[in-house]
């Protein structure tokens, strides 16, 4: 079968309507195409985005806010606490920390602070001490690492 111009129709995917826009004043769509007078509709690209709003949606990278400090977040434990957890000679690091629940399982980084008493030796390794937690633990018999 030939292909001739009776044989031609529109491809499937096509809505558009068959009135051809902007060809004329007689053709009951033409000089403003169908769109009314002045204002942002009559407008070419009226419906657009604006281009960060665009950018940021096709990264789906959301627009920051804020200040976020680049230290990390540093888990404070006193040695009351401590002292309650932690049995004679015990070792004492962040992952038995993690394991008491002493501290949450995404700090990297600890603190060991001078609040409370403690009775009995342990061994700290791994950890930041403030200077009175350091007198007391050595009072106490324990050691830092």
């Amino acid at each position: 079968m030939a292909i001739s111009l009776h044989s031609l129709t529109r491809s499937k995917g096509r809505t558009r309507s068959g009135k051809r826009l902007g060809r004329g004043l007689g053709s009951a769509k033409g000089k403003t195409g169908g769109r009314g007078q002045k204002g942002q509709k009559s407008r070419s690209g009226a419906s657009g985005f604006q281009r960060r709003a665009m950018k940021r949606m096709l990264l789906s990278t959301p627009k920051l806010r804020g200040f976020k400090s680049q230290h990390p977040a540093v888990a404070i434990v006193n040695i009351g606490r401590l002292n309650e957890e932690f049995e004679k000679d015990a070792l004492v690091n962040i992952a038995t920390l993690k394991k008491c629940r002493l501290i949450a399982s995404t700090a990297t980084a600890v603190k060991v602070l001078g609040q409370g008493e403690i009775n009995h030796a342990i061994v700290i390794q791994g950890c930041t001490v403030s200077q009175t937690a350091v007198e007391k633990i050595t009072k106490a018999g324990g050691s830092i690492k």
